[in-house]
């Protein structure tokens, strides 16, 4: 068995219309399309592009070698972490404590995992029997109103701006939560919540000096 570790964006990005009820949720055979990425112009248009093409590189290479394979899909992988530099998803949770008004468009509409439960996720599928196919891995979504009021209540005492000061891109709104049905369906269970993923994000940051 091997686990491919993909990502949720390769999953989440279409330009399928707001008002299409079947859209309104990813699950696991949802594909990101490449020319609405590329018509966002975003700075991390080339990597959301790079996911798509190697999960197909990999699922095409598994086929013809007859590789007993397996896909995860993590959405924005949040808590503490031990690389010296800031990993882009944590970056991308804390961005209304660092201030990066500019990509508040990132969280309009964010799903998120703890980094123990992504790690727990991939054992979990290498021992289960009935594991095929792609596998979403979000515990949680959150908008960007909600996130405002999450953050200012949990850190009263940073500055934490709030979504009023931005314009975004309407075209993100397209960029729907993710489902994990085969995951959960499967025995799964997430152990960690919104208050521990940043709880642990927030304090490695400190540590590390990318926080006061």
């Amino acid at each position: 068995m091997v686990v491919y570790t993909s990502s949720a964006s390769a999953a989440v990005f279409n330009d399928k219309d707001d008002d299409d009820d079947d859209q309104d949720m990813k699950d696991e055979s949802s594909w990101s399309d490449v020319e609405f990425i590329r018509s966002m112009w975003s700075y991390a248009g080339p990597n959301m592009i790079s996911k798509i093409e190697t999960e197909r590189a990999a699922l095409e290479f598994a086929d013809k070698h007859g590789l007993d394979r397996v896909t995860l899909l993590p959405s924005f992988v949040v808590g503490p972490f031990l690389c010296p530099s800031l990993p882009g998803s944590v970056q991308v949770a804390l961005i209304m404590i660092m201030g990066i008004e500019d990509q508040y468009k990132h969280i309009i509409n964010a799903s998120m995992v703890h980094v123990d439960d992504v790690a727990s996720a991939h054992i979990f599928l290498l021992h289960y029997p009935n594991a095929k196919g792609r596998y979403n891995c979000s515990s949680h979504t959150i908008t960007i109103n909600e996130m405002t009021e999450f953050l200012s209540a949990k850190y009263p005492q940073l500055p934490i701006s709030t979504a009023e000061v931005f314009k975004w891109d309407r075209r993100l709104q397209n960029t729907w939560p993710l489902i994990e049905e085969d995951l959960l369906d499967g025995g799964f269970v997430f152990m960690y919540e919104l208050d521990e993923m940043f709880d642990g994000a927030v304090q490695c940051c400190k540590e590390k000096g990318f926080l006061n």
